[in-house]
């Protein structure tokens, strides 16, 4: 089930599995957080009450405690499931950091490899290891399906990001993670591994 809303000055409505984005003129956006579910690529017949709102805040609280990072895209969060802010131009990239063996990345290790979208891995981890230093994953955003493994190397090479941009969102990624285990850790938890999104706005 999907609410439309219509804002003034509205020029267009992208309605995902989980969040409404709404874009207003040429330099702002409305993102509704819905309560929908989406499992495996799949949004599910019924909602979970205030789903929206948990997700639409704890981005908001997430997005206030890194801005001295990197500058974000939110300007105001004027109701529980919705945030105003500007109109950037993503990079068709995510920015997956690792600080520990698990999930997809044991599962390429398992399999025998020591590579992983470029990055060196030595021998003798085993899953759920703490690694040396984290390590960036990137993979493709893709518009639909499935996102794809791919190194810096081949961002560069296909214009996903020129070597400047993507070394800039890397030390963010870096910064960023670094910043999210220390407030992590704060609560008795680990930050296992992430990602990051970005864009640009005027260069």
């Amino acid at each position: 089930m999907i609410q439309t809303f219509h804002f003034t000055n509205q020029q267009s409505v992208y309605n995902g599995k989980v969040r409404d984005v709404y874009s207003i003129g040429n330099k702002h956006l409305v993102m509704v957080v819905s309560d929908r579910v989406s499992a495996f690529d799949v949004v599910l017949p019924r909602l979970i009450p205030y789903k929206g709102q948990v997700l639409n805040q704890m981005a908001a609280y997430f997005l206030d405690a890194t801005k001295h990072i990197v500058p974000n895209w939110v300007l105001a969060v004027p109701d529980a499931n919705a945030t105003v802010g500007l109109r950037c131009k993503p990079f068709k990239i995510e920015m997956v950091v690792r600080g520990y063996l698990a999930g997809h990345a044991a599962r390429v290790y398992k399999s025998g490899l020591r590579t992983i979208c470029g990055v060196a891995l030595p021998d003798g981890l085993r899953e759920n290891d703490r690694l040396p230093n984290p390590i960036i994953t990137p993979t493709t955003k893709a518009d639909a399906g499935h996102d794809a493994d791919i190194s810096k190397d081949e961002i560069i090479a296909k214009g996903l990001a020129s070597k400047d941009e993507y070394e800039q969102v890397e030390n963010y990624t870096l910064a960023l993670y670094e910043h999210g285990v220390k407030m992590a850790a704060q609560k008795g938890l680990l930050l296992v591994d992430t990602k990051y999104e970005f864009g640009s706005l005027d260069d």
